[in-house]
């Protein structure tokens, strides 16, 4: 099978001030170097296939949150070289990606466009349908929205799209057992139809129930890769 997407031994770093330097005076007159590179990730190397499912295990502060930017093109490599040759969606926890004055219709025309789709009527429907959300609320500032609220709208206009790749992040981490389930069931429809997937999840389980392959993060390094079922194994017995 082809490879959608290839890390070659990518470093993600970040600048950070480690040295109290907090003004102009004293940016010229402290003698350290006020800022430093702090690295996230250490050299990730993996690929995705056609029609793969990728798992992505790892504790809080694993660097799990900076693989997904960086899959996303949000962030680039300070090292190495991420290659992808395919159109991907971001289905991202939380109302990522959303603009909280704008209501939830002016975020569904808004989001799509950005990725070249023209919001119709059908797909709009559809959005609202997958999402539960009825017409008031969906005329209403997302600001005004609940976490729960802010996740079914994302999560339904990410899924609406027709991409090569998803990147799933934390879906059962958020919402009612009724959308968590809903969501878990498109994603097996993607895969039934080829679509090749990238989930984020603290919960095992979940992982090694919808994923083929996983990755397990430990202080921005790749600690094991293999198929779900080992690497959930190792995860359950390490953590």
């Amino acid at each position: 099978m082809a490879a959608l997407l290839q890390f070659r031994n990518v470093d993600i770093r970040y600048r950070s001030n480690e040295h109290g330097v907090h003004s102009i005076k004293d940016f010229f007159t402290s003698w350290k170097k006020p800022f430093q590179y702090k690295t996230i990730l250490h050299q990730i190397s993996f690929s995705l296939e056609e029609g793969r499912s990728l798992g992505v295990l790892g504790r809080n502060g694993s660097g799990k949150s900076t693989l997904l930017r960086a899959i996303s093109g949000i962030i680039e490599p300070h090292q190495g070289e991420i290659i992808c040759t395919a159109s991907m969606a971001p289905v991202l926890a939380l109302g990522v990606g959303l603009e909280m004055e704008l209501t939830g219709f002016e975020n569904m025309r808004l989001l799509l466009s950005l990725y070249g789709i023209k919001l119709t009527p059908e797909r709009r429907d559809a959005i609202q349908q997958f999402s539960g959300l009825d017409d008031t609320t969906l005329k209403q500032p997302v600001k005004c929205y609940s976490s729960g609220m802010l996740a079914r709208l994302s999560f339904s206009i990410s899924f609406s799209q027709d991409c090569t790749i998803y990147i799933i992040d934390e879906v059962m981490a958020v919402g009612d057992l009724g959308f968590q389930q809903q969501c878990v069931d498109r994603i097996f429809a993607l895969k039934q139809a080829g679509k090749s997937i990238i989930f984020v999840s603290h919960a095992p389980d979940e992982v090694a129930r919808i994923c083929d392959d996983a990755i397990l993060l430990e202080q921005g390094r790749i600690l094991s890769f293999g198929t779900a079922q080992e690497i959930c194994k190792k995860y359950t017995e390490l953590f």
